[in-house]
């Protein structure tokens, strides 16, 4: 399957600012794109790219006052089939675990897992562990938070998901990665594409968020707001929760004028 990926953003600035971008695809899918994913710019800009701490490609750039437009057209080869499972996936005591996992048990910006700790022993404490408690984790998430834009609120934290029962598709995520992590299974947040291929949707087109779960020595996708394996997904970046992964930092000043974003199955 051949995936079309894009973006065409528009933004006013009123002074000068300093940008960093996460709008590349992960190294992790690189040897899938059939077509260059570079960051364009107008005005045209000097770029830098870079590599953070979790490996997610970044772009450095300085933009001058007046509008900005950022765009890409990509074209990625995808297997086509559906989120991978593994019932059988086992948790992996924290004792045992790689180094570079353990950073994905602590708390973090919008995950706050020792506030959350007891409630999440409550719920699923005496759930098999491994594979069954994720997916218990996610069924309960999906079930009990509302979705709505109109809820979206970038100082939402997890704890406050859980408080008021609603949010976008970053909230579900934070509520189910605090709720692994205070379980001490390691969990991460990832942005990236996610096309309504194969699934009817009406949602206006949004890069998406998922979240991963560290079992059995692997990561493997989740995704407490659709619920549901997914076709389609193209990792972008990952982290310990949006903070991590924003699409756009702009270090002053810009006021978003234009947003369209294109993740489609090519036929």
């Amino acid at each position: 399957m051949l995936i079309r990926l894009g973006y065409d953003m528009l933004f006013d600035l009123p002074a000068p600012a300093a940008f960093v971008a996460q709008l590349r695809v992960h190294p992790s899918r690189i040897a899938d794109l059939r077509e260059p994913d570079v960051v364009h710019t107008t005005p045209e800009l000097p770029l830098k790219d870079y590599s953070d701490s979790y490996g997610n490609l970044c772009t450095r750039f300085f933009a001058p006052a007046g509008e900005l437009r950022l765009y890409n057209s990509t074209l990625i080869e995808d297997s086509g089939q559906p989120d991978a499972i593994c019932p059988e996936a086992r948790e992996i005591p924290p004792q045992d675990l790689p180094a570079e996992v353990l950073q994905f048990l602590l708390n973090s910006r919008y995950c706050e897992v020792d506030l959350l700790s007891q409630t999440a022993v409550n719920l699923f404490g005496g759930v098999t562990p491994g594979w069954e408690r994720v997916t218990t984790i996610c069924n309960w998430v999906h079930d009990n938070v509302t979705f709505g834009y109109q809820f979206a609120r970038s100082t939402k934290t997890a704890m406050e998901v859980l408080t008021d029962r609603c949010g976008v598709c970053r909230d579900f995520q934070h509520l189910a990665v605090s709720f692994c992590r205070a379980l001490n299974i390691p969990a991460r947040y990832v942005a990236g594409y996610l096309g309504d291929i194969q699934v009817p949707i009406s949602d206006p087109a949004d890069f998406s968020a998922w979240f991963e779960a560290y079992l059995d020595g692997r990561w493997w996708a989740f995704d407490a707001r659709n619920n549901q394996r997914r076709v389609g997904r193209v990792l972008m970046a990952t982290g310990r929760d949006a903070a991590d992964v924003a699409f756009l930092t702009s270090f002053g000043a810009a006021t978003l004028k234009n947003f369209e974003i294109v993740s489609d199955e090519v036929r």
